[in-house]
């Protein structure tokens, strides 16, 4: 009989399963990846176009040329759109990005082949409307009026703009002016210049009649290779700026420097140590800032890998009478990366929550494919989150003093606040 007073024994475990994905190479030469898994008979058809702001020649095309995707082709309007995709109960999602355009088509197997034709034309018919440009501009123009108003926006803009320069793509935001002058005509042409470039991510419940329906819509599309593009960002000198905010009581704090590649033999260890840093909950930052001295509801230290640079970056809001000290705290939790080892307990906690928290992402068909989608955006090797959790159970103490030596500088670091 189970005896309920006595917890199960504790396993540990350091698998990384991925569902093996079936690749194939469409007769117009774009490649086509599908995972299938899951029990619901859903399936999710995410097309990746290599057509993101890095490619753009007039500021803010690529945004609105995929937020327009949808809003029009030369047989339908946007409302004809919307309601056809309601009627099967799908969903679509448009991420532009900074490198990529992400298009998405959620919805059930049985209603995929009147969806996905749909879908297909929008990628191929995309009429661009002027006066749903109008709108959308309309609306973009007031989000931004909002934004300008919170010091967590200004400081996020002000240290990427410091970080890779303010004509670069990736510290480049979008300003009223540059908005307001984008025309239909730049959308076309951008979209038409980058839009064929891409490539189809399928996960899901996807069985045979559906693959076959996949590969032939997306074989009638056209497929050309965008060209490749290189922009170098100008060197940055460790630099410190405040910016004050009439009638504010908060500041924004960004600090932060470029980091290494995916693909870098140390990442992992970059990676782990981060999240001993501020990666989450139980971190030494908010340990430090928000448990013991009370500066801050929250603080956190990410690492954001893009696919032409990287960068870690630490935020936080605090009242502007604790902006002095909390950056100073900072600092010497920075400093401490590089003189005391992490003890042995912290080490364990933190390794365990990495490993379980990576572990616990892959459990749809969807979280699956978002992993391959990864590893074929940055030419990872096929083992590589399993190889990465292997590196983070067996890295030790004294090699991560040696990478915070090398990679957590407090002196390397840009220091923003906005408040």
């Amino acid at each position: 009989m189970l005896n309920r007073t006595t917890a199960p024994a504790f396993t540990r475990t350091t698998d990384f399963e991925l569902i093996l994905p079936e690749e194939l190479v469409l007769q117009n030469g774009a490649r086509i990846f599908f995972i299938s898994g899951g029990t619901q008979s859903v399936i999710r058809v995410e097309v990746l176009i290599k057509a993101g702001r890095w490619l753009e020649r007039v500021w803010g095309a690529s945004y609105f040329s995929a937020q327009l995707l949808s809003k029009g082709t030369s047989s339908k309007k946007s409302f004809a759109i919307a309601q056809l995709f309601d009627q099967y109960g799908a969903h679509l999602e448009i991420s532009p990005g900074l490198d990529v355009v992400s298009v998405s088509l959620y919805t059930l197997t049985k209603n995929l082949q009147p969806t996905l034709a749909m879908f297909r034309e929008l990628l191929q018919d995309s009429a661009f409307p002027e006066k749903e440009l109008s709108q959308l501009k309309s609306i973009y123009l007031q989000n931004l009026r909002v934004n300008q108003e919170k010091t967590s926006f200004q400081a996020s803009k002000l240290f990427r703009k410091k970080l890779f320069g303010e004509n670069h793509p990736y510290g480049k935001e979008l300003e009223a002016e540059e908005v307001q002058t984008l025309t239909r005509e730049q959308l076309i042409d951008h979209y038409t210049s980058f839009g064929k470039d891409f490539i189809v991510i399928v996960s899901g419940k996807i069985d045979s009649a559906s693959r076959q329906n996949i590969i032939d819509e997306f074989s009638s599309l056209s497929f050309i290779a965008s060209p490749e593009k290189n922009i170098t960002a100008p060197n940055v000198n460790a630099l410190h700026e405040r910016v004050s905010k009439e009638g504010s009581v908060q500041s924004s704090i960004r600090m932060g420097k470029k980091a290494i590649a995916r693909s870098h033999p140390d990442y992992a260890a970059v990676l782990f140590l981060n999240h001993i840093f501020g990666g989450y909950f139980g971190s030494r930052l908010m340990k430090n800032i928000r448990e013991e001295k009370g500066l801050s509801y929250g603080i956190y230290s990410s690492i954001h890998t893009l696919q032409h640079d990287s960068y870690v970056v630490i935020g936080a809001d605090v009242n502007n009478e604790n902006l002095d000290i909390a950056f100073e705290e900072i600092r010497k939790e920075l400093k401490r990366l590089r003189t005391e080892p992490v003890d042995a307990e912290e080490l364990e906690i933190a390794r365990n929550h990495f490993i379980g928290s990576l572990q616990a992402e892959i459990t749809t068909p969807f979280a699956h494919a978002d992993k391959i989608k990864n590893m074929h955006m940055f030419r990872l090797p096929k083992n590589y989150y399993q190889n990465l959790i292997h590196n983070i159970d067996s890295v030790q103490a004294d090699q991560l003093l040696d990478i915070a030596s090398r990679y957590f500088q407090e002196g390397d670091f840009i220091e923003v606040s906005v408040g």
